[in-house]
C-alpha cells in the first residue's frame, strides 16, 4: 500500500512524554456515549513541563497522545521493518469512527503509512498507558496478562 512520503521523521503515534522530540497531538476525552476518546489539537504542541503539571495527578501518557520519532528497532513493538502494535490495533480492534480523524502527524504518522486508513479509524480509541486495561488490550498492547 503506497502512502505519501513526506521528508519529516517517521513519527510513532503511542510515545512517552519524555522521548525527544515529543509532541501532544491530542488529549483523552470521557465521552458518555462511546467512552475514552482522542481529541484531536488542531496544532501539536511540544511536550512542556506544563502540560506534565497539567496532567497531574494521571501520568501524561494516560491522558495525552503524543508522538515523537520513531525509535525503530530501539522499540519492543517494531521487527524491523513494521510496528507490530499497528499490525495489531488492525487485526484485533474494531474501527470507531466512520471517517479519518482531524490529525496533524498523519503525513509523518507511522501507523499511516504502515496501515493507512484502517489505522486511522482505530486510533481514536488507543490510550497509551492504561492502569487497569482490559484483556483486549492487555493483548493489543503485546502486555503478558496480570499474574
Amino acid at each position: 500500500m503506497e502512502q505519501p512520503v513526506s521528508d519529516k521523521p517517521i513519527l510513532c503515534p503511542s510515545a512517552q512524554p519524555d522521548f525527544e522530540d515529543a509532541k501532544v497531538f491530542g488529549v483523552m476525552i470521557d465521552t458518555p456515549e462511546a467512552g475514552m476518546r482522542v481529541g484531536y489539537l488542531t496544532e501539536a504542541q511540544p511536550i512542556t513541563p506544563d502540560i506534565v503539571a497539567a496532567a497531574q495527578p494521571a501520568r501524561p501518557s494516560e491522558v495525552l497522545r503524543i508522538a515523537s520519532p520513531c525509535m525503530g528497532s530501539g522499540c519492543v513493538h517494531f521487527d524491523g521493518s513494521d510496528c507490530k502494535l499497528a499490525s495489531r490495533l488492525i487485526s484485533m480492534l474494531d474501527p470507531v469512527v466512520s471517517g479519518l480523524p482531524h490529525c496533524v502527524i498523519r503525513p509523518s504518522c507511522r501507523w499511516f503509512r504502515q496501515e493507512g486508513r484502517a489505522a486511522c479509524l482505530r486510533c481514536p480509541q488507543v490510550v497509551t498507558e492504561l492502569r487497569d486495561g482490559t484483556d483486549l488490550q492487555r493483548q493489543v498492547a503485546g502486555a503478558a496478562p496480570p499474574a
